[in-house]
């Protein structure tokens, strides 16, 4: 489990948006653009080359 406190002071270094922590998936996800950081070891990656995508949903990929 991260620390609160410092779930408070993280942004997204690509879009400086709100983290969440995901603790099933040890990921820290960002509320505004959805890149999900890993974390390894109980220290979160907050590179953005490391970050995933977001997931398009069905309606993105059909147009």
């Amino acid at each position: 489990m991260l620390d609160e406190k410092l779930l408070e002071i993280l942004a997204c270094p690509a879009c400086k948006g709100d983290i969440k922590y995901e603790e099933e998936n040890q990921k820290l996800i960002c509320l505004s653009c959805g890149r999900r950081y890993p974390i390894r070891d109980g220290i979160p990656i907050m590179l953005i080359e490391e970050a995933e995508l977001p997931e398009k949903n069905e309606d993105t990929k059909r147009n």
